[in-house]
């Protein structure tokens, strides 16, 4: 696999920008859903894995090759089955008469973004086939290790609400998902533009244009790695993630790779913000998805009906929040609030409640 090209680099406010320009462009194909699929961007650029949980019908797959289409990067497509075998996904070897040895035939994984369509009705074994590219960004196969496209995503659907014939996530699979997105129907207004859009379009395909390519993902990636998280918004992540596992009716908490998850989820909420700095703001919007489908319930909390994305918003309500001070220009205002203005201090400017 080729090296891809060294991005140039972005600054914060250019992200925000090409970040918008791509949510317009997708807004031609998807009415009404500017924010479930402005989630689904800020995974991709956190680096992250997304699940898209919904009842059919609601553009789940739509807001996947969409958003392909206005990244401009590769893309494939997996129907998952029952039958389907773990090679199918991976690649596998086949025996080349001619040169007398085994040559790699690449499966669909190998593209920068992989829609992973009903996941949950694919074996155990097939689903386990995802793990390793999913974390590492690899494929072994015959004891060799094939590197995938950078950057690469996988958004995986699934039906919550028909269960006949599938293979529930483990929470092992689960947990290499930094968000949990639900797409919802849209409101009247928005299905009435949907189908007017249709009529007059006269065809299927909304036509969308690549907005930038896999290079510019790779800049908006390294962007957010930039962005700086100031101690006392540190220590309310991790407490809000331990909050999680001390809570009454969870069996099995958020675990430490949602800490990590939930850091670079609030970062990329940040730079698609314009800021290089995270506040707990940027935190609380993306706890939810984040967090919510890594908690596993003790049986009474399903018997009585409790949501985990509950609980979660239970923890938010409980876990005290520093307060936010943004940074000043005027130094003395700065000091006032105890805080130092110097530039390579952004998002310093959070302090704890007295």
């Amino acid at each position: 696999m080729s090296t891809p090209p060294e991005p140039r680099p972005l600054s914060i406010a250019e992200v925000g920008e090409l970040a918008s320009a791509i949510l317009d462009e997708v807004d031609r194909a998807i009415v009404g859903k500017r924010d479930a699929v402005g989630l689904v961007l800020l995974g991709i650029l956190a680096g992250g894995h997304i699940l898209l949980e919904d009842v059919p019908g609601v553009a789940k797959t739509l807001a996947a090759r969409s958003l392909c289409q206005a990244t401009g990067m590769s893309y494939s497509r997996i129907q998952f089955t029952p039958d389907l075998m773990p090679a199918d996904v991976t690649g596998s070897s086949f025996y080349d008469a001619r040169r007398a040895e085994l040559e790699f035939r690449p499966g669909p994984l190998f593209a920068n973004l992989v829609l992973g369509d009903e996941i949950n009705r694919a074996p155990p074994k097939t689903q386990a086939a995802l793990l390793e590219a999913m974390q590492e960004h690899q494929v072994t196969a015959d004891g060799s290790t094939h590197l995938l496209p950078e950057p690469f995503a996988v958004i995986a659907t699934q039906n919550p609400i028909e269960y006949e014939g599938t293979y529930p996530l483990p929470e092992a699979q689960l947990d290499r998902f930094l968000l949990r997105v639900s797409v919802g129907y849209p409101d009247r207004a928005g299905e009435q533009e949907l189908v007017q859009r249709r009529a007059v379009r006269g065809r299927e395909d909304a036509g969308l244009h690549a907005v930038t390519d896999a290079a510019g993902i790779l800049a908006m990636r390294a962007a957010v790695e930039r962005v700086e998280i100031a101690e006392a918004v540190a220590s309310y992540l991790v407490d809000l993630v331990r909050a999680t596992r001390e809570m009454a009716g969870v069996q099995v908490g958020a675990s430490p790779r949602a800490s990590v998850a939930l850091l670079q989820a609030s970062r990329a909420r940040a730079a698609l913000s314009g800021r290089d700095y995270v506040l707990p703001d940027d935190v609380k919007s993306v706890a939810e998805p984040c967090l919510a489908h890594r908690l596993s319930l003790l049986p009474e909390m399903w018997l009585r009906g409790v949501q985990s994305g509950e609980l979660v918003r239970r923890c938010l309500a409980t876990v005290p929040v520093p307060v936010a001070v943004e940074p000043e220009s005027d130094d003395a205002a700065a000091a006032s609030q105890g805080v130092s203005s110097a530039p390579d201090d952004l998002g310093a400017g959070i302090v704890s409640p007295a």
